[in-house]
């Protein structure tokens, strides 16, 4: 279990997220065409997932844009934008928006790969969606480089995650 903030308050998530040099666990998400994807449909890219609780908040909003520009000087890697939002909001978002180089996928489905990843937000007012976090992951997801938002109201690291991805 790990803890982070929601404004300051604390809140629990289901587990810890893997560890830099372990192998990603598999997923199945919902794409916006209402398809079943996988992390293997990703295979022999280097991939940046963008977990966030819902694109219909300012700061989830702000870190999809910003990954979207970034992924303009990665055009060899996937940038997977993970939230609980409905694929049609999630499409609607993104066409609003003009954002062309993430993809989005959605826990509607099922929350295995919030649990999987143990970023599955267990109380507080947001108890049920996801904790914010990236991961980068090499061609074989292994993952490089890891980062848990300590305050679900701040941003993550880009700098960070932009440089493991380029290594």
């Amino acid at each position: 279990m790990s803890l982070i903030k929601l404004a300051g308050k604390p809140i629990n998530t289901s587990g810890e997220l893997p560890a830099v040099g372990q192998k990603a666990p598999e997923f199945e998400l919902i794409s916006t065409q209402l398809k079943k994807t996988r992390l293997d449909h990703f295979s022999g890219q280097r991939k940046l997932l963008n977990i966030v609780p819902s694109l219909d908040t300012p700061t989830c909003a702000r870190s999809t844009r910003k990954f979207n520009e970034l992924a303009l000087l990665h055009p060899d890697a996937s940038f997977l934008v993970i939230a609980a939002d409905l694929p049609f909001a999630m499409q609607r978002f993104c066409q609003h928006e003009k954002l062309k180089n993430v993809i989005s996928l959605s826990l509607m489905c099922s929350r295995q790969f919030a649990q999987d990843y143990g970023v599955l937000m267990i109380d507080g007012p947001l108890a049920g969606i996801t904790a914010r976090a990236v991961l980068v992951l090499d061609v074989d997801n292994t993952i490089l480089y890891r980062e848990l938002v300590d305050d679900i109201k701040n941003e993550p690291n880009y700098d960070a995650a932009i440089t493991a991805l380029g290594a």
